[in-house]
């Protein structure tokens, strides 16, 4: 029996950086491919109106409640309420937009495009970008 087997990893949950709706871990990234991460959503709390050039995310709800605002096709914003054991796909393109409505906690995995968030409040006629990160440039976009 060949003993030169490959180990397996046990990564320890890293911090994103400070959150002010909760918080961002990374649990694992695998360089190039993907990455999966625990987030934490504080009840009231949502990300910005968004979508991602070339990120490709999906997640399942571990435990809560939220509202998935999205664009239904006719640039109009329709929304779905997500429990746990729920899940949710959002391409790139997909606009779309998290808020929890109690203490939600989600695992997402995606891509491992970094910063690549285009904020479209303005195209629905919504005047702030209240909540999650701010807009960043094509240029901005990490590949890790």
């Amino acid at each position: 029996m060949d003993k030169n087997f490959l180990k397996p990893k046990f990564p320890s949950p890293e911090s994103v950086g400070y959150r002010e709706w909760g918080s961002e871990d990374l649990l694992v990234l695998v360089s190039g491919k993907y990455t999966l991460k625990r987030i934490f959503l504080k009840a009231g709390f949502k990300g910005g109106l968004q979508f991602h050039r070339q990120k490709n995310e999906c997640g399942v709800i571990i435990s809560g409640k939220m509202i998935v605002k999205f664009d239904n096709g006719l640039g109009e914003l329709a929304e779905k309420i997500v429990n746990e054991g729920d899940v949710f796909h959002f391409e790139p393109g997909v606009v779309h937009q998290t808020e929890a409505i109690i203490d939600t906690i989600y695992i997402e995995a995606s891509t491992p495009h970094f910063n690549d968030r285009v904020h479209v409040e303005h195209l629905y006629g919504i005047d702030d970008e209240a909540g999650g990160l701010p807009t960043t440039t094509e240029n901005q976009i990490e590949i890790k």
